[in-house]
């Protein structure tokens, strides 16, 4: 599970450089490397997603912590 869950942070990592790179400088780094809407931009799309849900787990296990 730590595993997936370090491999879910790089990916939400990377989904939030990509947001930044939008509101900063309107450069959406996922449409210039795959295209726009296409296959694989979408499955990028959907694993930042997927990654951002499965940190939520992360986030309750930081509060677990500190009890």
């Amino acid at each position: 599970m730590k595993t997936l869950q370090s491999i879910s942070l790089v990916l939400t990592i990377i989904g939030a450089i990509n947001w930044g790179l939008v509101g900063l400088f309107d450069f959406n780094l996922v449409t210039t490397l795959f295209g726009n809407d296409t296959t694989g931009t979408r499955l990028v799309y959907a694993l930042v997603g997927l990654a951002g849900i499965i940190n939520i787990g992360l986030l309750f296990d930081i509060f677990d912590r500190e009890d």
